[in-house]
């Protein structure tokens, strides 16, 4: 058995997580001699009573590490601890630092430099553009974008820096091969096919649950040089992340949403707390630049606009950057409102804005 075999071993034991795990090594410096030691020597370790000492002892009975060795080599993952180089460095100085990372995908040295984007399920469109943008920005100037592949805010932002032909990275709260959420499926496949790696810290049929949520949210805090909150609500899990951000010694941003908006009042909160609002990619790229190689410069997250008649150009700009009541595009471009529905419509059909329900509209980037 090597080091990685048995820190698998000891990573699947119900009893053992990586603080203790830290105390174990301190005394029998390899994992191999950890699962070799005698119930006697393993109780004498503070913080190592009776159950967890004999877990360890009887190992071979609780956990198939055959059958687990199989299960990665037939999904065609990996396997890295702390003692390798594609470890991440800034994951590795937390308190409780993953005992064992599962990657489906390639880990770069590039990715050691990462800024963490995420937010609510439940997000509105211009949540889900703002991550798009920023994802895309942030990953055209050389950061990894790391995220959860959850719905909403999270996916928004893997789409960014896939379509900036970027590196990201999605950490996930269950096994590789138990992926949550199923329609995200297609997306994983994109990012572990050259663009970066899903990555978990669970054994590879572990199911997600309340637990592992909030254990896959310290892996992509402690990863990266600072979080990006897009949109959270009050009680959101996001927030949760932004808390232990601020515990790991991160830097924390936010980017402002409606006063009246459910899903942007615990972003707005941080902000008000103390986080950096965030317009623009440089905003963060400004506060991390000593932390960046030589990185190349933004690119617009928005494609050029095509060639627009004068009242195309005039309801187009008549929107603002959040959804628009046709009433409100009406009164800024001072057309009538036939001539404003017809317009929106050329618009819609050149895909440079997008109507919502309630007859409002946004721009598309």
């Amino acid at each position: 058995m090597n080091s990685t075999e048995a820190c698998i071993a000891l990573n699947m034991l119900p009893t053992m997580g990586p603080v203790r795990l830290r105390r174990l090594l301190e005394v029998f410096r390899q994992p191999e001699r950890v699962l070799a030691a005698k119930r006697d020597e393993l109780r004498r370790i503070e913080g190592i009573g009776n159950e967890v000492a004999e877990q360890i002892s009887n190992w071979e009975s609780i956990v198939d590490l055959t059958a687990e060795l199989k299960r990665i080599s037939d999904f065609g993952a990996s396997v890295i601890t702390q003692e390798l180089p594609l470890y991440p460095k800034s994951l590795r100085e937390i308190h409780s630092p993953p005992i064992v990372l599962y990657v489906s995908g390639e880990l770069q040295e590039r990715d050691q430099h990462a800024i963490g984007i995420i937010g609510s399920r439940r997000t509105t469109h211009y949540g889900t553009e703002s991550a798009k943008k920023l994802s895309y920005q942030l990953a055209y100037a050389g950061l990894t974008v790391i995220s959860g592949l959850a719905r909403g805010i999270d996916t928004a932002a893997h789409q960014g820096a896939l379509a900036a032909k970027g590196r990201t990275i999605a950490v996930i709260g269950s096994g590789l091969s138990k992926l949550y959420p199923p329609e995200n499926a297609a997306l994983a496949e994109k990012i572990r096919s050259g663009n970066g790696a899903i990555l978990s810290e669970f054994s590879m049929e572990i199911e997600p649950d309340r637990q592992t949520f909030p254990m896959r949210n310290r892996i992509i805090s402690g990863w990266s040089q600072g979080i990006l909150i897009v949109e959270a609500g009050l009680n959101s899990g996001a927030l949760i992340t932004a808390s232990q951000a601020i515990e790991q010694g991160r830097s924390v941003y936010a980017v402002p949403g409606h006063i009246n908006a459910p899903s942007a009042m615990g972003s707005n909160r941080l902000i008000q707390q103390g986080a950096k609002l965030v317009m623009d990619a440089s905003d963060i790229l400004d506060d991390l630049q000593i932390l960046l190689p030589e990185s190349k410069p933004i690119a617009a997250a928005t494609r050029p606009l095509p060639e627009l008649s004068e009242s195309e150009r005039s309801v187009y700009d008549a929107i603002e950057a959040s959804e628009t009541a046709i009433d409100a595009i009406a009164a800024r471009c001072n057309l009538p409102s036939p001539t404003v529905s017809s317009v929106l419509l050329r618009l819609e059909l050149k895909r440079l804005v997008k109507q919502l329900p309630g007859k409002y509209f946004v721009k598309l980037g």
